[in-house]
């Protein structure tokens, strides 16, 4: 989501006539925005910062923009720890960008832009055409979340869940694909929580939107992402069979395979629940790949609740996950109760990554003589070669194809492997398929 935040205030600060420029010793606004998951996030900030410092020691100071969720979690702390920064932006208040370098310009006051409007953000960046020329590209069609698990910022840091109207998505995407994306994910913080009545009264869910895409003729592949297991519904599901475009992969975090340590979290369903619907899936679309989020070390584990997890992680077979050992945020339930210790969340975390990472080089493995169809999106920084994915969104890397092949899906063979990426050559053009 951050990535799609960034892309809009982007093409938001065109208006002020700014353009994107990778000579960061020569700049007149920085603008970094941020994350707030992780507790380095905040110190990253500030590391940052201070080597933008170093480079503008002898020059006209920037203007510099702190946005997302650092700056809505840390606000007037942070303008009052760093003087260099010039405001501080939350995620439902980033469409303020231009008034806020059009006063940033006439003088020097800070500014703090925190509040949750998102109603009014979604309002201003449906007048503004996303411009992301990528072919794979992203839309947030839902925001924030209701669902308050104890280790979690995101309800104080996004808000509310909030869905945007079925007709902004429709025509973001339409735009997107006048600007040749083939390829688009629908993004939110619990996508899959996606809700917006109507003035008909008709009640649109994430299972009507995807119908709807499906039907956008240029538009060969549809991703979202990310989802809760409380909001997989069957709808959702069908889905899953019935829509050619809907790839068959999805992201759906776990965080533990322990009843308990669920319960503790707050994560509102159980481990055999969370199978379950890795079940009606796969039934749905046998072919489905899954990848999860997994929390090592909360508060209370045992060696119980952790082997638990690696259980489960057996169980379903994840091609890609991201695991993470516990560390408290500041505000959250979790942050109040007794930590591990760290050396004991150090040695699980390891143990599951090796496991993860055995099972992710076995699946790219098997893969090795296969044909698999590949989306084209773009030829790699300083290479011939070209970068594409698999339909359940594993990297390739391919060595005969040529700018013309970009957005479109070809038949590759695959070679070689690692552990992120898959190797191969197209095949012969007669084995294209049309884009």
């Amino acid at each position: 989501m951050n990535e799609y935040d960034s892309n809009r205030i982007a093409d938001i600060v065109k208006s002020k006539d700014y353009v994107l420029t990778e000579d960061v010793k020569n700049i007149d606004c920085y603008v970094l925005n941020t994350c707030h998951i992780r507790e380095k996030a905040t110190e990253k900030v500030y590391h940052d910062i201070g080597r933008l410092k170093k480079n503008y020691k002898n020059k006209k100071k920037p203007i510099v923009l702190v946005t997302g969720c650092v700056a809505q979690a840390e606000n007037n702390e942070m303008l009052e720890r760093e003087p260099y920064i010039d405001a501080v932006i939350g995620p439902q208040s980033y469409q303020n960008v231009p008034m806020i370098l059009s006063k940033l310009n006439e003088r020097k006051n800070k500014f703090n832009f925190t509040d949750f409007d998102v109603v009014k953000k979604f309002d201003q960046l449906n007048s503004i055409k996303n411009l992301e020329s990528k072919i794979s590209s992203f839309i947030t069609i839902q925001e924030g979340c209701d669902k308050f698990c104890n280790f979690c910022v995101v309800p104080y840091t996004r808000g509310p869940e909030y869905s945007r109207s079925p007709e902004e998505i429709i025509k973001e995407a339409k735009d997107l694909i006048l600007n040749g994306v083939k390829e688009i994910t629908l993004l939110g913080q619990n996508v899959n929580a996606y809700s917006f009545h109507n003035q008909e009264g008709k009640n649109y869910k994430l299972s009507d939107l995807i119908m709807e895409l499906q039907n956008l003729k240029e538009l060969k592949r549809i991703r979202y992402t990310t989802s809760h297991p409380k909001d997989m519904t069957k709808d959702l599901i069908d889905c899953h069979n019935k829509v050619k475009k809907l790839m068959p992969f999805l992201h759906l975090p776990v965080q533990s395979g322990s009843n308990k340590i669920l319960k503790n979290m707050n994560r509102k369903h159980t481990r055999e629940e969370y199978l379950s619907i890795i079940r009606n899936l796969v039934k749905a679309k046998p072919n489905i790949n899954f990848s999860s989020d997994f929390i090592v070390g909360y508060p209370g584990e045992t060696e119980k609740d952790f082997h638990d997890t690696l259980s489960l992680v057996k169980e379903v077979n994840f091609i890609n996950s991201f695991s993470f050992i516990y560390n408290p945020r500041p505000g959250t339930p979790a942050s109040n109760l007794k930590e591990i210790d760290k050396e004991t969340q150090r040695k699980r975390l390891i143990i599951l990554q090796n496991l993860l990472e055995d099972i992710q080089i076995k699946e790219n493995k098997k893969k090795v003589g296969k044909l698999k169809e590949v989306l084209i999106e773009n030829k790699m920084k300083n290479q011939s070669k070209y970068f594409g994915r698999i339909n359940n969104s594993t990297p390739v890397v391919i060595t005969n194809v040529n700018a013309k092949d970009i957005g479109k899906i070809i038949h590759v063979r695959i070679k070689n492997y690692n552990r992120n990426t898959l190797f191969g050559v197209k095949e012969s053009v007669e084995s294209e398929v049309a884009a």
